[in-house]
């Protein structure tokens, strides 16, 4: 019997709200879900390794693919390109692995349109956001990632980016940690229990319990 496919789930969130820490620990305790490695054209930072924090690509390359149709997403932020890989995710949600992309709400609409076309149906849109901004820009700071210039940027990208949270399906607010991970998991077990999933992954045990 071939598995039940997966779920896609967008987790999106304003820089420096915690995004990937969340999901990074949210991964590490589901053997269920898989994260999507996003192509870009920016520079390896220091500690980041190709093929496991995104897939470097040139940007000449960048651009094939989206000639190509490669892309189920793809955008540029901040003057660098992203883009995530249609073939991959089809293929993990074929497997019944559940696939999270960490993207923005203009990739995670895309996203969603895409799986409407491709099954019918739309993905799940998780929104996380910060206690306030003083504390975004607080975390900005101390990743020491950025100059101040850049952070300014951000600061300012990440108003644009909040405005859109009304478009997730739901919204976490990141101000405790540990409080933040236990909701982003409720979430993705509450997915999993609706009656359409279980009716898909349980309907020869649904067909006997009802046979006589």
């Amino acid at each position: 019997m071939s598995p039940v496919r997966g779920n896609l789930f967008t987790v999106s969130a304003p820089s420096g709200a915690g995004k990937t820490s969340l999901v990074e620990a949210l991964v590490a305790t589901d053997n269920r879900l898989r994260v999507s490695v996003s192509h870009t054209t920016r520079t390896i930072r220091p500690g980041e390794v190709d093929g496991v924090n995104y897939h470097f690509t040139e940007s000449a390359n960048f651009e094939q693919m989206v000639d190509e149709g490669s892309f189920l997403e793809y955008a540029t932020v901040f003057g660098n390109a992203y883009g995530t890989s249609k073939i991959w995710v089809n293929e993990q949600l074929d497997l019944g692995f559940d696939v999270i992309l960490e993207i923005d709400w203009q990739g995670a609409h895309q996203a969603h349109e895409w799986l409407k076309a491709e099954q019918g149906s739309a993905g799940i849109g998780i929104f996380i956001l910060p206690p306030s901004l003083d504390a975004l820009q607080s975390r900005l700071k101390g990743r020491g990632q950025d100059g101040s210039e850049v952070i300014e940027q951000r600061m300012a990208a990440a108003v644009a980016e909040i405005s859109h949270y009304e478009q997730a399906d739901y919204l976490i607010i990141n101000d405790d940690f540990e409080v933040a991970l236990a909701d982003l998991k409720a979430v993705i077990l509450a997915t999993r229990q609706r009656l359409d999933q279980q009716q898909r992954q349980y309907r020869p045990l649904l067909d006997a319990l009802l046979a006589k």
